[in-house]
């Protein structure tokens, strides 16, 4: 495929790299340890947009002409909170019993990074999901360990498909990657061909 890049994805998200591999693209991961600190002013998307881009700061300079570094982060916004992935499981269980009969949003920002410019764009994804019992969180927990996902939970695992009753917006936003977009970026922007 004659593309005028390379793609960098600096991801170690199982998740993003099937993505990318659904997209018929050639990527190489390159991954670097970020320490995820945010300031506290800010809020929704303006926390992913600034971590995707702390992330892409990490490889100033180690960027050549021809590759396009892709980097991102997903957060759970709930009741004007920042909900990031639980430190343990009994983290786990009370961000599933607030996440329970509620609407949450999943924000997803992904930034592209070249030698020439930076660009970070986003998704916003209402779920929701129906009262979920006591029995139900532990079973998901013991049986799926999602404690490395935003929220604590994977929309595509079994919670998913007993727990959510109605989604508005990207389905792949709440996977971790809003592919529509990335996709149209990608070959729009940057020339990719499919």
């Amino acid at each position: 495929m004659p593309n005028n890049y390379k793609i960098i994805l600096a991801s170690g998200s199982p998740r993003r790299q099937q993505f990318f591999k659904d997209f018929d693209f050639d990527f190489e991961v390159r991954l670097k340890e970020v320490e995820e600190i945010y300031p506290d002013h800010l809020k929704a998307e303006a926390i992913t947009n600034y971590l995707a881009e702390l992330k892409a700061k990490a490889f100033e300079g180690e960027i050549a002409d021809n590759e396009v570094l892709v980097t991102s982060d997903t957060l759970v916004w709930l009741h004007d909170k920042a909900v990031g992935k639980p430190k343990d499981y009994d983290d786990a269980f009370q961000i599933l019993k607030s996440l329970s009969n509620a609407t949450h949003e999943v924000i997803t920002s992904v930034c592209f990074k070249t030698t020439k410019k930076t660009e970070t764009i986003f998704e916003v994804t209402k779920v929701t999901f129906v009262a979920l019992s006591d029995e139900a969180i532990h079973y998901y927990l013991d049986n799926y360990k999602p404690f490395d996902k935003a929220g604590a939970y994977g929309i595509q695992e079994w919670i998913g498909l007993i727990g959510i009753s109605k989604i508005e917006g990207s389905y792949t936003n709440v996977v971790g990657l809003p592919t529509e977009k990335v996709y149209k970026y990608l070959t729009s922007t940057l020339g990719f061909n499919a």
